[in-house]
Parts: C-alpha cells; sequence; structure tokens
C-alpha cells in the first residue's frame, strides 16, 4: 500500500506544501470520483469509492500538522499516544493545568479571542520546533512536541466552543 505522501507525490517531510496538496487533491478527487464510474461495472464503482475514501483520508491527514507529525512518526513504528507511555514534562503539564484554569475563568468573549490568539502562537512555535525535530530525525523529541501539540489544539477548541 502507497503511504500518504506517495499518493499525492510529496516528499516524506513534516514540511509541505499545502497549497501544492489541495491542488494535488483535487485532481485526485476528480480522477477518482464515484460519479465518473456509473456505468462501470461494481468491482470499479467500489475501488473509486475505495479510492476516493483514501484519498480524503490522506488529504486530512497531511493536512494537519498534528495529525501528518502523528502519521510521520507511525511511519518510523512510533506510537505518540501510546497509553503505556505517559511521560511528559512536568514544566508543560504545569502550563496546561493554569491555561485550562484560565479558560474557565474567562466570561468575555474579548478575553477568550485574547486567549486563542496566544495559543496560536504557542502552536506556531510547537510546528516549528515538530519541524527542526523532524529535519535533525530527533523522534523522540518529535514524539513529545505532537503530545503537547493535541494539548494545545484541544484547549483551543474549548475556548472556541466557550465563544460559541
Amino acid at each position: 500500500m502507497k503511504n500518504y505522501f506517495d499518493i499525492f507525490g510529496l516528499n516524506i517531510d513534516f514540511k509541505i506544501d499545502k497549497k501544492q496538496l489541495k491542488t494535488i487533491f483535487k485532481e485526485k478527487i476528480v480522477e477518482f470520483h464515484p460519479d465518473k464510474f456509473t456505468n462501470a461495472n461494481s468491482s470499479e464503482k467500489i475501488t473509486s469509492i475505495q479510492n476516493t475514501a483514501l484519498i480524503n483520508t490522506a488529504f486530512n491527514t497531511l493536512n494537519s500538522n498534528l495529525l501528518r507529525a502523528t502519521y510521520l512518526l507511525e511511519l518510523q513504528n512510533i506510537n505518540a499516544f501510546n497509553e503505556k507511555d505517559t511521560q511528559m514534562n512536568g514544566e508543560f503539564l504545569m502550563q496546561m493545568i493554569e491555561m485550562q484554569e484560565s479558560l474557565a475563568e474567562l466570561k468575555d468573549e474579548f478575553e477568550i479571542d485574547e486567549f486563542i490568539d496566544n495559543i496560536d502562537l504557542k502552536i506556531k512555535n510547537n510546528v516549528v520546533n515538530l519541524t527542526n525535530s523532524f529535519q535533525s530525525d530527533d523522534l523522540l523529541q518529535a514524539k513529545n512536541l505532537v503530545r503537547e501539540l493535541k494539548f494545545y489544539e484541544q484547549t483551543k477548541s474549548r475556548a472556541n466552543d466557550k465563544i460559541e
């Protein structure tokens, strides 16, 4: 089976050109869309549906920093979210607890927007560090950064939910 990068003709790397990814995605979807196979036999129709599902999954994975980093680790047989491996930086965990407590106290939409801006900056810095970790082949560091990125994204999601 092809890996997700091969499907789009991309190098296996954390740093990708998302514009190129989107362009190739659109081409692939058109090529394999089930509507093009309405007069085909049932086997070809099923293959078309499977290919479309695979293309969508591959695109969603590669288009997300968190999912792409997790996938890259999986290609190296590293499960960033192994339930038996729960070690994380204690200082980071304390910061996350403080962030959660701060978020719980926020009532004003302006304050929540500032909170989200702060998380966006942390996400941006994390992605830079992830890029460097993958480039230097420091997969242990990448695994830790992926875990942190998941916390940041979950916290951002909670903050966005609070606005709505």
